[in-house]
């Protein structure tokens, strides 16, 4: 894969879509079975019998086998299009991949042109070269803001995770923007499934399907799966905390800056209300708006359904507005609260313990998060100024209220809720001495940023910081990298131990690295761990710190209103 070609979608498929927290009665029917697990068990031969077909598996990097392209559904194409995934046509032939499969249609980042396709529901799986059984399984679920990003960026690779913390890494593709979450009265035939909107959370629950029906085939243990993603992927990894279609077939969780994201259906409808409006006044069917309205009154259910299915990834996407963060990334609601896919309480389940699927849990943001999209902010050109600084610091205080400290209070109020583990990455923020591992001017400018903390957690030697170095943004130094690579290697010591037990304890054993300690919700006990580095050392340890959205609101009141106007306009939450 040409790497400057990457460059626009790896840097800016992990960014988190500022727009996506905008935002006749079926009977009851039985969730879609789940298949019992395959028969077949791992003997170290590449050749694995999926309950579809066979499929070949190659030699990648750090002694594993990778197996690419895997289809875990119908192409969701014609009639498919909005609606739940079905089971993929079964084969008899060795399926041999040696590329990846096309991402899922979206608008590139920088051009803005449309790019992949609508058939992409494929999976990849990386193993380590061993005879070894019943490893833990990873399942990675990537992010972009449900607008952009796949599976098959090269940030995402599973070798390096499969090899080092001994389990088999699965990454998934799943519908994004309008094809991932739709909903309109039109589309409804009465399957609660087909009428929940959540096209996209569905695709990664048939993905764990195929995973519990087929990974003892790879030497994966079904009874023993992790979800985990980063951005979008953090938050579709809460959301099948809420989803009853995903109980059983998964054990553990990992958000890496997250958020707890549900949205009523009635937003949903009216969002797909004015799609339909724009499409007929983009084909010119009508001249305005007042007939646009009075044309869509005329037409049936039938007849909307047949139009709207009937156009392009990029017609439907030239009707929505971009978020404010640029890049060509979409203004749309995801994660409908419908009460099939979703509990239709939403986000509140987390706060009155009915969330059917509680597991142990990672939950965890970096220090700086927001500093990556004020960088690239017109609105913010003095990087040293005390308007960047602060407007930085308190969104990014913010984010780690709802992706980590607030969350984490609520869940481990109740009894029932197994430990949950918080997290706050710290490498290259400035620390209280004005010191940084990055250079100048980058540890103040950028710092522990939004997504640099994806290549420690998956052991990857490509990430967004290698993306941002080709825009001549270095912060991977000879000085520095000692510390990384020890923090790295400490980080996925840790998952190493959280995805076989669900406690990362001290890492795997030998590693003797700090304890993390679960969050208490006693006062002056322990919340989260600091994972940081020196130069040439780790720099681990925990903290008693928790911040709550009401605290850092009194802060805010008390800056200049110039500064606090721009904090509150800027923060995601």
């Amino acid at each position: 894969m040409n790497r400057c070609k990457c460059f626009s979608l790896l840097l800016l498929s992990v960014i988190f879509l500022l727009g996506c927290l905008l935002a006749a009665c079926a009977p009851a029917q039985a969730p879609t079975p789940t298949p019992e697990p395959i028969d077949t068990l791992w003997e170290g031969d590449p050749i694995v019998h999926t309950h579809c077909g066979p499929v070949k598996g190659f030699h990648d990097e750090n002694n594993t086998w990778v197996w690419k392209a895997i289809p875990f559904a119908k192409p969701p194409v014609g009639e498919l299009r909005w609606k739940a995934p079905q089971e993929p046509e079964p084969w008899e032939a060795i399926r041999a991949e040696t590329e990846f499969c096309e991402r899922c249609s979206q608008p590139d980042p920088i051009s803005g042109k449309i790019v992949g396709s609508e058939d992409c529901l494929y999976l990849n799986v990386w193993r380590p070269q061993t005879e070894e059984t019943d490893l833990p399984v990873y399942v990675w679920i990537h992010g972009g803001g449900n607008s952009i990003g796949s599976a098959v960026d090269e940030m995402y690779w599973g070798a390096n995770l499969a090899s080092k913390s001994k389990v088999v890494y699965v990454s998934m593709n799943y519908r994004l923007g309008p094809l991932g979450w739709f909903t309109h009265p039109a589309l409804r035939t009465g399957d609660k499934e087909d009428d929940s909107g959540n096209y996209g959370t569905l695709d990664i629950i048939q993905a764990l399907k195929w995973v519990h029906s087929n990974i003892e085939g790879f030497g994966g243990d079904p009874h023993n799966v992790t979800i985990a993603g980063e951005s979008a992927g953090g938050i579709n990894t809460l959301s099948l905390l809420l989803s009853p279609l995903a109980h059983g077939l998964f054990h553990k969780a990992i958000s890496q800056s997250g958020a707890a994201v549900g949205m009523p259906v009635k937003v949903g409808e009216e969002s797909a209300k004015q799609v339909i409006l724009k499409l007929l006044l983009n084909d010119a069917v009508v001249t305005d708006e007042a007939e646009a309205v009075k044309h869509l009154e005329s037409m049936s259910n039938a007849e909307i359904a047949a139009y709207a299915r009937s156009k392009s990834y990029g017609e439907l996407h030239a009707c929505y507005e971009t978020g404010s963060l640029g890049f060509s990334l979409l203004t749309f609601p995801f994660l409908f609260t419908d009460g099939t896919v979703i509990v239709a309480d939403g986000v509140d389940a987390f706060e009155t313990g009915t969330y059917p699927n509680k597991v142990p849990i990672i939950l965890g943001t970096n220090k700086d998060e927001m500093k990556l999209f004020l960088y690239f902010n017109p609105a913010f050109p003095d990087k040293d100024g005390e308007l960047y600084q602060a407007v930085a610091k308190y969104t990014s205080d913010l984010w780690k209220v709802a992706g980590a400290d607030g969350l984490a209070s609520k869940v481990s109020s109740h009894s029932d809720q197994p430990d949950v583990y918080v997290y706050q990455f710290l490498w290259g923020s400035v620390k209280d001495t004005g010191e940084s591992v990055l250079p100048d001017p980058f540890g103040s400018h950028l710092g522990a940023f939004h997504s640099l903390d994806v290549s420690f957690f998956l052991g990857n030697d490509y990430g967004i910081e290698d993306a941002l170095a080709m825009a001549g943004i270095a912060i991977d130094t000879k000085q520095n990298r000692p510390g990384r690579l020890a923090l790295q290697d400490a980080i996925t010591s840790y998952v190493a131990q959280f995805v076989r037990t669900g406690d990362p304890a001290t890492g795997r054993p030998g590693s003797n690295l700090p304890r993390w300690s679960s969050w208490s919700n006693n006062e002056g006990e322990a919340k989260c761990i600091l994972l940081n580095a020196r130069y040439d050392a780790i720099d681990i340890r925990m903290s008693t710190l928790e911040l709550t959205e009401a605290g850092i609101r009194t802060e805010i009141d008390t800056l200049p209103e110039t500064i606090a106007e721009a904090i509150r306009k800027a923060s995601l939450f």
